[in-house]
């Protein structure tokens, strides 16, 4: 099967992007996200789309970076925490080893101060965050292959947790 040798999903926070890298380098493999790439195909952060044109054409632009990257990618590939809204990509996804790395609120909180980079959680960040992964939760897991948790962990140690969960063997 072509494609990404592993996916990962989850919220925003949750260390997609780092445990993405770890575990591109012990597969050595490359690493991908697809967060980064809207960044650099749109020369704008994320926030500033979401600002500038609304999250309806953000999920668009994501729709189709998560498209390509699926695609293109045989590496270790990270997903922005809202890119399972969209039904198309569940779909695309059904056929692709996903990890839906999992935390809770204390953890979010502490990870990311639900800081204004973030802009879902621009009013009550706790509340928000909370009805997000109410949302999301379930979309999460339909089109996960193992899910884990990360809390109290560390990255090297969700790495691994990845690794046994998919029965991958490093490089």
């Amino acid at each position: 099967m072509s494609g990404p040798l592993i996916v990962l999903i989850g919220p925003m926070g949750v260390g997609k992007s780092t445990v993405g890298a770890l575990l591109a380098e012990r597969l050595g493999t490359a690493f991908r996200d697809t967060d980064a790439d809207i960044v650099v195909a749109q020369g704008r952060e994320i926030a500033d789309i979401f600002l500038e044109d609304g999250e309806p054409v953000f999920r668009e632009f994501e729709r189709q970076a998560v498209r390509t990257a699926v695609a293109e990618h045989d590496g270790v590939l990270a997903l922005g925490g809202g890119a399972i809204l969209d039904g198309s990509t569940r779909a695309l996804l059904a056929a692709h080893p996903v990890v839906y790395l999992s935390m809770d609120v204390e953890e979010a909180v502490k990870r990311t101060g639900l800081n204004h980079a973030r802009p879902l959680l621009l009013v009550n960040p706790r509340k928000q965050w909370r009805e997000l992964m109410d949302a999301r939760r379930q979309l999460y897991e339909e089109v996960a292959r193992a899910v884990v948790a990360t809390d109290d962990r560390t990255p090297e140690e969700v790495a691994e947790a990845v690794l046994d969960a998919l029965e991958l063997k490093e490089a």
